[in-house]
């Protein structure tokens, strides 16, 4: 029983190791790069919030005569990134 459970395993990994996804259309690849930047975004202005929430925390115990927490510096507003110009097609031989 073993044997089949690990020849029916190596024969699912094996035949998924040869499946390849088509490539994705500008369209699909220009939404995955939008979400990608926001994200990223999101990412930055959780780390921002979280800046903020362990100044206030360390302010709040903070003894007299320690130092400021250092300061958050805020993300800048989100900007969505500009999608790749599409080549100029090449110009038509001029007729003689």
């Amino acid at each position: 029983m073993k044997k089949i459970i690990a020849f029916t395993f190596c024969a699912f990994a094996s035949a998924s190791s040869f499946a390849t996804l088509p490539p994705l259309t500008p369209e699909a690849q220009a939404a995955a790069d939008l979400a990608k930047a926001k994200t990223a975004y999101g990412d930055k202005v959780g780390a921002y919030q979280l800046c903020q929430a362990q100044n206030r925390v360390a302010d709040r115990f903070k003894v007299s005569g320690t130092a400021a927490p250092a300061a958050c510096i805020a993300p800048p507003p989100f900007v969505p990134p500009v999608a790749a110009a599409a080549p100029a097609a090449p110009a038509a031989p001029a007729a003689k």
